[in-house]
């Protein structure tokens, strides 16, 4: 079972997932990115923009991706 938080994944708080693939883990910053939008959570709002803009380009997303990825494994 590895940790990660939510700014290690590209969020805005120190809240800390548990998984052990690293899929696991990005669900479960999906999930909670999610409730934080419900929230309207300004902090994670800025986040999520930030993380919209990366995603207009792909090449700069799935290296965004890997190195999460990474991260990950290496913990």
């Amino acid at each position: 079972m590895k940790t990660m938080n939510c700014k290690q994944l590209g969020g805005a708080c120190d809240e800390e997932f548990h998984a052990n693939t690293f899929e696991e883990m990005a669900e479960l910053s999906k999930q909670h990115c999610m409730d934080m939008f419900k929230q309207q959570e300004s902090a994670h709002l800025v986040a999520m923009q930030k993380m919209q803009e990366l995603m207009k380009n792909p090449e700069e997303m799935k290296n965004w991706f890997e190195s999460k990825r990474e991260q990950f494994e290496a913990n």
